[in-house]
C-alpha cells in the first residue's frame, strides 16, 4: 500500500538512483537523501609553530586591553567608560557628547578601511588572529584541551560511556567556561557602568534588571558561540566569510597547498626516496585536517571556512622536518607566486600593487585628519534652541524681547567659566546673565533674553550670533540664530 494524503494523492520521496555500475537498483528500489548534512563535530588537534605563536599573542593583546581597560583610572573617574545615562563618554582625556557622533564615524570608517586593506594584503586576517570569535574559541579549546586532553582523548571520552571521570572533566571544563564567559559579560556592561559600582551591586545583590540581562546576554553568547557554535559561526554565521571574495585577487597572501610540489600525495618512511616512488612532498598524514579549526583540506584550495589561522601550515612545517624534506609546502603566498614560481621578494613586490597603495593612502589620510580634528576640537560646545512658549514680547521700556535656551557642554574635566555676548543688530542687548560657570564634564542649560528698541528693526526674522568665550582657555564658539521682531 503506497502512502498518500488526505486528498488521495501519492507521496513522491525525494530519491536518488545508485550510479555504481556494478549495482543497479532495481526500477522500483527508492534510496532516501537527506537535504541536510549531519554536523559533525570537529576535534582540533593542538599545534606549535610560527602562526600558533602569533596566534596567542592576539590573544593575549586583546584580552589585556579588553579586561583590563575598564580597571585603569584617570583622574578620579574611569578611564574608559560609555556613560549612557548621562549621554557623555570618556576616553582617557577625551570626553565627547552625542554631537561628537561625527568621530564615531570615522572610526568606523577606518575599521572598514582597515578590513579592506588587510584582506587585499593577506586574506582573512581578521578572522584568523583578532576576531572575538576566534580569540574565545582558542581560549575555550585551551581550557578543553587542559581539561579532558588533546584530540584523540577527546574523541574517545566523547564515544565512551558515563561515569565519574567524564562526568568531572565535562563538568569541570563547562564550569570553567561558564565562569570565563560570565566574567566577560561582566567586563562588557563594566565599559557602561563604572566596574567598581558593578562590582559593589554584585556583591550586595542590588544589580539593575537592564545589567543583569546584560551580563547574562554576552556571557550566554560567548558560552555558546566559543564554546558549542565555533567553526559554524565562521562557517554559516559570518557574512565576512561570503563577501571576502570580491577582495581577493591572485596577488592576496593567502594560505596555500604547493599542488606540483606536493601531488602526488602518499605515505612513505623517512628514508625512502620520493622521486624513485613517484611520489610528491606530501606523505597524506592528514594532520593539516586534524588541526584545521574549520574541518577543511587544504589541499582541495582555497574555500571560503578558510579563516587563514596559518594551523595547517605549522603543522605541515613539522612534517617535513621530520622527514628531513624543505618547510614551505603549505605556507602563506599567492596563487601567482606558486604559478610562476616567484622568489620572495618578487612576491611582495606584487603584493604591494596599486590597489594596496591606494587603501594605504586613503587610510592614513582619514587617520591623520582624524587625529588633527580630535587635537583642535573645541573644549566646548553650544547649542541654541528658541523658547517655543514665547516667540517674541514687548516688554517694560518699550524693548522687544526674545528668549532663548543655550545648552553649554563643556567637554573638559575642571570647572570652565564663560562669557555670553550676541550681535547682529543694532542696539541688541544681553539682559540676562553674561557670565555662565559650568562643572568638570557637564552640560548646562541656560536661559538668555535679548531685547531690541521697538523701532530699531523691521517686522520679520532677522539674523544674529550668539559669542560663547571661555576665560580659561580663550577659546570661542559662535552660533547663529534668529530674532524675530513682530508687526
Amino acid at each position: 500500500m503506497s502512502d498518500s494524503d488526505p486528498s488521495g494523492q501519492k507521496i513522491i520521496p525525494i530519491v536518488a538512483q545508485a550510479t555504481a555500475a556494478s549495482a543497479q537498483p532495481a526500477d522500483d528500489d527508492e534510496v532516501m537523501v537527506s537535504l541536510y548534512e549531519a554536523h559533525k563535530k570537529i576535534y582540533p588537534r593542538s599545534v606549535s609553530g610560527l602562526f600558533s605563536h602569533w596566534r596567542w599573542v592576539f590573544v593575549w593583546l586583546t584580552q589585556l586591553v579588553f579586561y583590563g581597560l575598564p580597571w585603569i583610572e584617570w583622574g578620579q573617574r574611569q578611564a574608559v567608560l560609555f556613560d549612557l545615562g548621562a549621554r557623555r563618554f570618556y576616553i582617557f582625556g577625551l570626553v565627547l557628547y552625542p554631537q561628537d557622533f561625527i568621530y564615531l564615524t570615522g572610526l568606523l570608517v577606518i575599521s572598514a578601511l582597515s578590513l579592506f586593506l588587510f584582506t587585499a594584503v593577506a586574506g582573512r586576517l581578521w578572522c584568523g588572529y583578532a576576531c572575538p570569535q576566534t580569540v574565545y574559541t582558542e581560549m575555550f579549546l585551551w581550557i578543553e584541551r587542559k581539561l579532558e586532553g588533546d584530540r584523540s582523548a577527546r574523541i574517545r571520552l566523547d564515544a565512551g560511556p558515563w561515569n565519574l571521570n567524564k562526568f568531572a572533566r565535562k563538568g569541570g571544563k563547562h564550569l570553567v567556561w561558564l565562569s570565563v564567559a560570565l566574567w566577560t559579560g561582566f567586563t562588557f556592561v563594566g565599559y557602561f557602568t563604572p566596574i567598581k559600582e558593578l562590582g559593589l551591586e554584585v556583591i550586595q545583590s542590588r544589580m539593575g534588571s537592564w545589567e543583569v540581562f546584560w551580563v547574562l546576554f554576552y556571557g550566554f553568547a560567548t558560552y555558546g558561540n566559543a564554546g558549542f557554535m565555533r567553526e559554524q559561526v565562521c562557517k554559516y554565521m559570518c557574512p565576512y566569510a561570503r563577501f571576502q571574495s570580491a577582495m581577493f585577487d591572485k596577488d592576496t597572501l593567502i594560505v596555500s597547498y604547493d599542488v606540483e610540489r606536493g601531488e602526488p600525495r602518499g605515505a612513505r618512511s623517512r628514508k625512502a626516496d620520493p622521486a624513485a616512488l613517484n611520489l610528491g612532498a606530501c606523505v597524506d598524514c592528514s594532520l593539516c585536517v586534524q588541526v584545521c579549526p574549520t574541518g577543511i583540506d587544504i589541499r582541495n584550495g582555497l574555500q571560503y571556512e578558510c579563516i587563514g589561522c596559518g594551523a595547517c601550515a605549522d603543522v605541515c612545517d613539522t612534517v617535513m622536518d621530520k622527514m628531513g624534506y624543505a618547510r614551505g609546502l603549505v605556507k602563506y603566498s599567492t596563487q601567482n607566486a606558486i604559478k610562476n614560481k616567484w622568489t620572495q621578494a618578487e612576491t611582495w613586490k606584487h603584493v604591494f600593487r596599486p590597489r594596496v597603495l591606494i587603501y594605504t593612502s586613503i587610510l592614513a589620510a582619514i587617520c591623520v585628519a582624524m587625529l588633527v580634528s580630535l587635537a583642535l576640537r573645541d573644549p566646548f560646545k553650544v547649542d541654541v534652541v528658541r523658547d517655543r512658549g514665547v516667540m517674541a514680547r514687548i516688554v517694560s521700556g518699550g524693548m522687544i524681547e526674545n528668549v532663548y535656551r543655550l545648552q553649554i557642554m563643556n567637554a573638559t574635566e575642571s570647572e570652565q567659566h564663560y562669557s555670553l555676548q550676541a550681535s547682529g543688530l543694532p542696539g541688541l542687548a544681553l539682559v540676562s546673565d553674561q557670565e555662565v560657570t559650568v562643572g568638570p564634564a557637564e552640560a548646562r542649560w541656560v536661559a538668555v533674553r535679548l531685547q531690541l528698541p521697538y523701532d530699531a528693526a523691521s517686522p520679520g526674522t532677522h539674523p544674529i550670533q550668539f559669542q560663547i568665550v571661555a576665560r580659561e582657555t580663550r577659546a570661542q564658539v559662535h552660533e547663529k540664530s534668529v530674532f524675530l521682531v513682530p508687526r
